[in-house]
């Protein structure tokens, strides 16, 4: 038959382990270093931002404005930027982008304005000026796309370059496209947005 613990080795044992668990409070130091204790990770706070195209940079009132969300229910933001703001040099009407900001008392300002990069799909590389120059040089086997706007080919466009626009490419899909497979396709359009 078992013995149920006397309650005074009960009570030993419990605080020893408690002891054990949560190490002593009131340890003192000997004078010996001791291990840094591990670093703490440190969460950055993301600053909220709003992402659409900007509709007016105003220098003397020191605001941007910036239009966000669908066409139908888009709204337009306004901020205020000071010396500390990046990226407002270069943020002009019609640009998509990025606008990192904090509240102050009631006003929003601008933290960062960055611009809004497309992304390329999978399989697809960019090809710097340069590389395209060479090529059309060497006479490669390769077409050079206009994607913007027809009536933005129409003003002007890169020499020997075909316009199919991202508007007839969505209607039309592989139909749009050449018929020789092997033929290298090189798109452009109005920027990196």
């Amino acid at each position: 038959m078992h013995k149920p613990l006397p309650l005074r080795k009960l009570t030993f044992i419990l605080i020893l382990l408690s002891f054990i668990t949560a190490g002593c409070a009131g340890q003192k130091t000997t004078g010996q270093a001791s291990a840094p204790a591990a670093p703490q990770a440190v969460t950055k706070k993301v600053a909220p931002a709003y992402k659409g195209t900007i509709t007016g940079v105003s220098e003397k009132a020191k605001t941007i404005s910036i239009q966000v969300g669908p066409e139908t229910k888009a709204e337009t933001m306004m901020l205020r930027y000071d010396d500390k703001t990046t990226g407002i040099d270069s943020a002009k009407k019609g640009d998509s982008v990025t606008i990192a900001y904090e509240m102050r008392d009631r006003d929003a300002f601008a933290l960062s304005v960055k611009p809004n990069l497309a992304k390329l799909p999978e399989g697809v590389t960019e090809i710097k000026t340069g590389e395209l120059q060479a090529l059309i040089n060497k006479g490669g086997n390769l077409l050079v796309i206009d994607a913007r706007p027809e009536s933005r080919y129409a003003q002007s466009h890169l020499p020997g370059a075909v316009s199919i626009s991202v508007e007839k490419l969505a209607k039309e899909m592989g139909a749009a496209l050449p018929q020789d497979k092997e033929k290298m396709l090189i798109f452009y359009c109005g920027g990196p947005t």
